[in-house]
């Protein structure tokens, strides 16, 4: 197993709430260790989850942004990914979004997806495996 993982959106969101302690607490244990990563799509779905769930404004969605980005690796997706994606959720059954996040991570190189809202456990092609923190 190599020492990348992949955070979920959901999993970085609750580093950024404080409505939620315990899961608060073990978000960002796990941020902590290195070898961290997430997509694009990541950062595109925290930026609308902030503006929208938690009503930030635009500077500190930029600066939450710009925090996460300079301390993950960040992944870009690419056609291959969107492709990926529809390969893996035609195969799993996950949503397209959720899928696309897989992929990314398989790209990546990661051995580990955290992720509040997949199948905790799970096996995705033999090399990654979904781990819920929570």
């Amino acid at each position: 197993m190599n020492g990348n993982y992949f955070i979920d959106t959901n999993v970085l969101i609750y580093c950024y709430t404080v409505t939620e302690p315990d899961k608060q607490l073990k978000a960002r244990q796990i941020v902590a260790l290195s070898g961290r990563m997430v997509s694009t799509q990541v950062l595109q779905e925290m930026a609308n989850t902030l503006r929208r769930k938690f009503k930030k404004g635009w500077q500190e969605v930029s600066a939450t942004l710009n925090e996460v980005s300079s301390q993950f690796t960040i992944h870009q997706n690419s056609a291959d990914t969107i492709s990926k994606a529809i390969s893996i959720a035609d195969r799993y059954g996950y949503s397209f979004y959720d899928s696309l996040i897989i992929a990314a991570a398989l790209e990546a190189n990661c051995s580990v997806l955290y992720s509040e809202d997949m199948q905790d456990g799970q096996v995705i092609e033999g090399a990654l495996t979904i781990r819920s923190p929570f």
